[in-house]
């Protein structure tokens, strides 16, 4: 391959996606609108980033088409150069860890209590940060370019971020370019009245690139030498899915390469922007989608070789259930890489469904920690654990679902029934979440994360959509506001959680309208009401972690086997 990848320091040979605010706003005195250039029109220019980074507060800088990726020999050279890396883990905070001028400082102490380690530091954006900059842009379309500057969230950013620096003693230089450009990006939406989904990555992507600023300044002025990155600067190659880009496989030597020359010629904490790539095609901003910094942080500590991920959040670990549904909640001392994938798929906050592939793939071990409560141990996240006592890990609830009831006798003895379903979710964009089959019927719930989130108007349309398009090959029954309530555990313990699940949700009452068992096995899914989710939950949850379930499983395991 003729290019090569050579990022923030050096030139990158690709057409580039540049932090300009003339990108989005013509030149001073040019009145002729025709002229303005958005995101989707971007011309490219040669620049160096050394030269111009006092210029422009953020730049995603390429050359001749594409990002280069690395070639086979750089992959092959990065085991040699990690060797001499003495870089340990990586440290990633949530943005409830790095709310306040208070948090950082808290954070700052708790990463420098282990001086045995050399972290790699990954942020998210200050806490609320992320969905003000969406509340703006979206208010930005409408509120016409005078009203910008006056926008509630645009003054709630500033005010935080300014704060923060003055708290901690930095000067507002270290921000002042990226808040001035947010706001010429915000005058830009509202002159084009669009924004599209590139734009929305560019201008969420400010959070993390200030607070990764923010917290670097004060790492240096405390006397921890500390280093800025901006993850799209360094290497993180993604898909073009703007708004929930994958990472790529050529992120990872491009990034050991980066950080550990860095490390050996001049050692630096690094300090990573989270959630933030660089489309291989486009080289424009990417996101991750949300709670994308755990991507990030696994994606580094995959291509450095660490031997343990620590990511710190707000709560101690991964917990038995949801605390605000149950304050009883109790840690998970050890989860399985299975366990945890379908712990965040089915609605736990802790960590993001497609994090845990980078560490698993290389077997490095996440910790799940609470930055509020550094001497809790959290949750260890490994590819297998001790299961000989283990019956239910957690119970996680997932609210708001919709359930179809499909039911054709077409099905019976036929093939392709299926597959028109799908491909009707599918042409829809609408992601089927849990899914039962009989001979002649299917029940199936949609995704809420990616259905519920859309204007109620095109929520209904498109709804009535599939029901129209369904009732074509079957008679269709919607049933919406239900809850998924799914049981991680054992999958040598199913027939004994079964049996204690359906003896505890008859007890209270409650009529169950579907139920499923995921192909990984480590997860049953039942359909409820809405309105009886969360007391079905507390249930289950003193059934099984409160109760003498001890004792039922040694009956069981007396006879001549599980049930």
């Amino acid at each position: 391959m003729a290019t090569t990848l050579h990022l923030s320091g050096t030139v990158t040979s690709h057409p580039c996606y540049s932090r300009r605010a003339s990108c989005f706003l013509p030149v001073p005195g040019q009145q002729n609108l025709g002229h303005i250039v958005t995101p989707l029109s971007l011309p490219c220019s040669r620049t160096q980033l050394n030269g111009s980074r006092e210029q422009l507060a953020l730049q995603s800088n390429c050359m001749n088409g594409r990002v280069g990726l690395p070639e086979k020999h750089d992959v092959e050279d990065q085991a040699s150069e990690q060797t001499a890396s003495e870089l340990t883990c990586v440290m990633k905070f949530g943005g409830s860890s790095v709310a306040s001028a208070e948090r950082l400082r808290e954070v700052a102490e708790l990463i420098l209590s282990f001086p045995e380690e050399r972290p790699v530091i990954v942020l998210s954006a200050m806490g609320k940060t992320t969905n003000k900059l969406l509340l703006a842009g979206e208010k930005a379309v409408t509120c016409g370019v005078p009203n910008v500057s006056h926008l509630e969230e645009l003054a709630f950013i500033k005010d935080l971020h300014l704060s923060t620096l003055n708290k901690l003693g930095l000067e507002r230089s270290i921000i002042a370019k990226h808040l001035s450009e947010l706001e010429q990006l915000l005058n830009g939406i509202a002159m084009m009245k669009e924004m599209t989904l590139r734009t929305k990555d560019y201008l969420v992507s400010f959070g993390e690139c200030m607070s990764t600023r923010i917290f670097a300044a004060y790492l240096n002025k405390i006397g921890a030498k500390a280093r800025q990155y901006d993850a799209f600067e360094i290497g993180f190659i993604t898909t073009d899915d703007f708004t929930n880009a994958d990472i790529l496989e050529a992120t990872y030597p491009a990034v050991a390469k980066r950080l550990v020359g860095d490390w050996n010629s001049d050692p630096a904490i690094p300090v990573v922007t989270g959630f933030l790539g660089k489309g291989w095609k486009s080289c424009a901003v990417t996101t991750l989608g949300r709670g994308g910094s755990d991507l990030t942080a696994t994606t580094i500590g995959k291509a450095l070789g660490f031997r343990e991920i620590q990511v710190w959040k707000d709560v101690d670990g991964v917990l038995t259930c949801d605390p605000n549904i149950y304050p009883g909640a109790e840690p998970v001392p050890y989860l399985t890489f299975d366990e945890a994938a379908e712990l965040a798929y089915f609605g736990a906050q802790v960590l993001h469904p497609q994090s845990m592939r980078p560490a698993r793939e290389a077997d490095i071990p996440v910790r799940v920690k609470n930055s509020y409560n550094s001497k809790a141990p959290g949750t260890l996240i490994s590819r297998t654990r001790d299961m000989s006592q283990a019956v239910l890990t957690s119970i996680v609830l997932k609210r708001n679902v919709t359930m179809l009831d499909i039911v054709s006798t077409r099905m019976l003895g036929q093939y392709g029934f299926l597959a028109k379903v799908f491909s009707t979710s599918e042409d829809l964009g609408i992601s089927v979440d849990v899914v039962a089959t009989s001979e002649v019927s299917i029940s199936l719930t949609l995704d809420p994360s990616k259905f519920w989130s859309r204007e109620l108007i095109q929520q209904a349309s498109e709804l009535d959509h599939m029901v129209e398009e369904l009732e074509k090959i079957a008679v269709v029954n919607l049933l919406q506001n239900r809850s998924i309530i799914s049981l991680i555990g054992n999958v040598q313990r199913s027939s004994l959680i079964l049996e204690k699940a359906f003896h505890v949700l008859r007890t209270v009452g409650v009529n169950v309208q579907m139920i499923s068992q995921g192909a990984s096995k480590v997860n049953i899914s039942f359909i409820v009401n809405d309105s009886e989710s969360e007391e079905c939950v507390r249930a289950l949850h003193a059934a099984f972690f409160e109760s003498d379930l001890p004792e039922l499983v040694s009956v069981h395991n007396s006879g001549d086997g599980l049930i």
